[in-house]
């Protein structure tokens, strides 16, 4: 018995990679939908993994940047939240979550800055300072809050200096980093290059 559960256990965890790897492979190749589905799936056939339900929630979250049809982005955002709470329930005080929590709150303020900055905005930055303290090292959490308080004081003609160099400081920790596992989130550094070319 324990031989034939030992063996289900890693047939299924070998279709868990093959699984990702393909979906991660669409993603690289621009088929966004293809991986999303993918992702979807293994969601379902493996409960207790948080990255499927993690990349759902990212590729609904990055979706929403490009749109512009107001009823499109709100189901985006819905299905990205709704992902991102199964994400939760498995992997709690998770950084990563914590960042693309982040990120879906403020892609709601970017789509209505008047309704969302005030409901929003506060539980974004608390967001951020609470994925700090757990992992000071992760480039996503030191890149994305500095970016988020980067964006902040330009919005509000402040002195942009020291999130400039934040952002400097996270190049250095994305050189440097070893994701946990094979499949954990990696992604980050051209944007960070990118708004560090922008800074000023």
């Amino acid at each position: 018995m324990i031989v034939t559960l030992l063996s289900l256990s890693i047939h299924s965890q070998s279709n868990y990679e093959k699984g990702m790897e393909k979906a991660f492979s669409f993603w690289e190749l621009g088929d966004i939908n293809a991986a999303e589905q993918l992702f979807e799936r293994i969601a379902n056939a493996e409960p207790t993994e948080w990255l499927p339900n993690y990349y759902i929630a990212q590729i609904n979250s990055l979706k929403s940047w490009e749109e512009k049809d107001a009823t499109i982005i709100k189901a985006q955002l819905d299905k990205a939240q709704s992902y991102l709470d199964i994400a939760k329930s498995i992997s709690k005080d998770n950084p990563e979550i914590m960042v693309l929590q982040a990120h879906i709150y403020t892609n709601w303020v970017v789509f209505d800055g008047a309704f969302y900055g005030m409901k929003y905005g506060a539980t974004i930055s608390e967001l951020y300072e609470n994925a700090f303290k757990i992992d000071p090292e992760n480039p996503r959490v030191v890149f994305s809050k500095a970016d988020w308080a980067y964006g902040s004081a330009q919005y509000f003609g402040q002195d942009t200096t020291p999130y400039c160099k934040e952002i400097k400081e996270s190049l250095e920790l994305f050189a440097n980093f070893k994701p946990v596992s094979k499949f954990a989130p990696n992604w980050g550094l051209e944007r960070a290059v990118q708004v560090l070319n922008e800074c000023k």
